[in-house]
């Protein structure tokens, strides 16, 4: 089937009902079915848990179940799981994905107030799904959803989701129904030319339309309230934002979030971070994006000292880099963005991870001979600075210096957690609970919105060429943790939020973390 080409099909098997199935795309070549699947591959089958359409609303049964009978009448190995806008991907649902062969994800419609974007979701289950062939099932027009923008490589439209339609659905994805050709549909036909629209400034006065733009465009991870969202945008003398405007109604259907942070501790240079650009779904592909992005970048260059630009933000966090294996990455490539990974700024995994203190294995950790952890205090500030200053220079950990400061400056010295070596730093961290008033925690968001027990141990650093360290630095890094999670334990938290952490995959994995987002670490030099 060619896509952009569209089928008819049966409503069942010797059935008369006819309804139309559009193949949008298929860089995957995995349509038909029956090309990539052999007896006992799974298929996973997630669908929305919503309504039934009309003429099925005395049933009382999940719309789907159609799609996922019609489905394994074809190949017995489906596995039908629902899934909710409300939990998005549970533990169960990657269980699922990682013993599929395929993901069928089926969209139903844009989300109501106050749920998440069913294509945030479908998003990811493909990041979570790695390399394996997924199909979108769009039950709604791609360019309403958005779909056409986003970096999904197969998907297919269905006029709705009736049974009829399900059912014709299963006979393209298998390929018993060809394209015709004379009733497909043109997808050029569903894009509106892009224009320039006009970016203002945002003032901050009201930031409700931004709330509900930022809730309807993110994953449900990254839904935050609007005091708290308020808070992290309104920074004076050091953020920029833009909105966009219907002209007609003046609805805000787009929004841009800039900062600058200095670089070094003279506060010459700076980095200016293009922290969010957010879409209102139905209006995307319209040039809304396109218009802040280049109006953004336009700002920033203006300002004195800005050598940097990043996409993401350092202080206040926003999101570390563009979420991994999002619609983001295709967009940004097209702008111009290398993510190859190849050199810094070019695309290198950033994670965040959270873990259950119970799970940390404490017990287990042997002492070394000279080297003790504990928190600063005021006698320690100078030596504090230094070594911050150097190994944030040699690292480049843009705002690290500022943050160390601003807690010492707050009288917070006790938040910074030290790591000697006789009586030489070696190593630090930052520590805050998501109920203080410490400048960390009102920058970091994220550990407050998982939960009122979770911690937050952030801007780690092991000293890099000092010849006199008899320690590996991977010891290091697991007793300074072990320090960090002991004080936060006694301060009442039970699980513990890690935030923007480059490698060490499988050594944060081994000792009881999981992975809760990832980014793409992009940066340019102008």
């Amino acid at each position: 089937m060619l896509p952009g080409h569209s089928a008819t099909a049966s409503g069942h098997r010797g059935g008369s009902r006819r309804s139309q199935v559009t193949l949008i795309r298929d860089h995957q070549a995995c349509i038909p079915l029956t090309r990539i699947l052999g007896d006992g591959d799974i298929v996973v089958l997630l669908t929305p848990v919503v309504p039934p359409v009309k003429s099925d609303v005395g049933n009382g049964n999940d719309p789907f179940e159609p799609f996922g009978r019609a489905l394994a009448s074809r190949h017995p190995w489906i596995r039908h799981v629902p899934y909710t806008s409300r939990n998005g991907l549970t533990s169960t649902h990657v269980g699922f994905i990682k013993r599929a062969k395929t993901v069928i994800f089926v969209i139903s419609g844009l989300p109501s107030a106050g749920q998440s974007s069913q294509v945030e979701i479908g998003l990811m289950a493909r990041m979570v799904g790695e390399e394996r062939p997924q199909i979108i099932v769009a039950c709604q027009s791609v360019h309403d959803l958005g779909l056409l923008e986003a970096n999904f490589p197969t998907i297919v439209q269905l006029p709705g989701y009736a049974p009829s339609d399900l059912q014709a659905a299963a006979a393209v994805l298998f390929g018993e129904t060809t394209a015709t050709g004379s009733t497909g549909l043109d997808v050029q036909s569903l894009m509106i030319e892009p224009k320039f629209w006009p970016p203002e400034n945002w003032d901050g006065l009201n930031v409700a339309p931004v709330h509900d733009l930022w809730n309807q465009c993110l994953p449900e991870q990254f839904h935050l309230e609007k005091f708290p969202l308020q808070s992290l945008l309104q920074r004076d003398g050091y953020a920029m934002h833009f909105i966009v405007r219907l002209p007609e109604n003046r609805e805000v259907v787009g929004f841009c979030a800039t900062y600058t942070t200095f670089v070094d501790r003279e506060g010459e240079r700076l980095i200016g971070s293009l922290a969010m650009i957010i879409v209102k779904p139905a209006y995307r592909r319209r040039g809304i994006g396109l218009s802040l992005y280049e109006h953004a970048l336009k700002q920033l260059k203006r300002i004195r000292g800005v050598d940097r630009i990043q996409l993401g933000s350092t202080f206040p966090r926003l999101l570390s880099g563009i979420p991994a294996a999002s619609a983001s990455e295709s967009w940004f490539r097209r702008r111009g963005w290398q993510m190859d990974g190849q050199a810094p700024g070019r695309g290198q995994d950033i994670c965040d991870w959270i873990l259950k203190i119970d799970d940390w294995p404490s017990g287990g950790l042997s002492a070394s001979a000279g080297l003790t952890f504990r928190q600063g205090t005021f006698d320690d500030f100078t030596l504090i600075a230094d070594f911050i200053e150097k190994e944030s220079t040699r690292k480049d950990h843009t705002g690290w210096y500022d943050q160390y400061m601003n807690l010492a400056n707050d009288g917070r010295i006790n938040d910074i957690v030290l790591g000697l070596e006789h009586s030489e730093i070696i190593a630090s961290a930052l520590i805050y609970t998501p109920n203080e008033a410490s400048s960390l925690a009102q920058d970091l968001p994220w550990a407050r919105t998982i939960g009122s027990d979770v911690g937050g141990v952030a801007c780690i650093c092991i000293a890099d060429g000092n010849p006199a360290m008899t320690t590996s630095k991977d010891t290091i890094m697991i007793r300074l943790l072990d320090a960090c999670i002991t004080i936060l334990k006694e301060q009442g938290m039970r699980r513990v939020f890690l935030d923007a952490v480059k490698g060490g995959y499988e050594g944060f994995q081994s000792m009881g973390f999981q992975k809760w987002a990832i980014y793409r670490d992009l940066w340019q030099k102008i």
